[in-house]
């Protein structure tokens, strides 16, 4: 959802500043802990369906608008997207090891 709105910030603010956040404790709230699988999976293939018809309406001069990160510094949202991509390949990676070392 961070991914999602950074790319709203960029193409509606001029160079907006985003915030940064701590993923490890957003992870340990209950929103996370204790809900059912299937509603974040629910949530994710969603949020992606907005995600990709945003970027379907989205120019080359689009891509390249950016927004500042306080501890990487200039992004554009070609680098952010390429970023979010590697980023859910690696998420995958770590959950099928997960499930191979478990069996499931």
């Amino acid at each position: 959802m961070n991914a999602y709105i950074r790319f709203k910030l960029a193409l509606t603010e001029n160079d907006p500043i985003i915030k940064p956040y701590d993923e490890g404790a957003w992870a340990e709230l209950s929103d996370t802990r204790d809900t059912p699988t299937e509603i974040s999976l629910t949530l994710l293939e969603t949020l992606h369906a907005r995600w990709v018809r945003l970027m379907e309406a989205m120019s080359d001069a689009d891509f390249l608008k950016q927004f500042r990160h306080p501890e990487r510094g200039v992004v554009t949202l070609e680098m952010n997207l390429a970023l979010y991509a590697w980023h859910g390949k690696h998420h995958v990676a770590h959950i099928t090891s997960l499930r191979e070392r478990n069996k499931w």
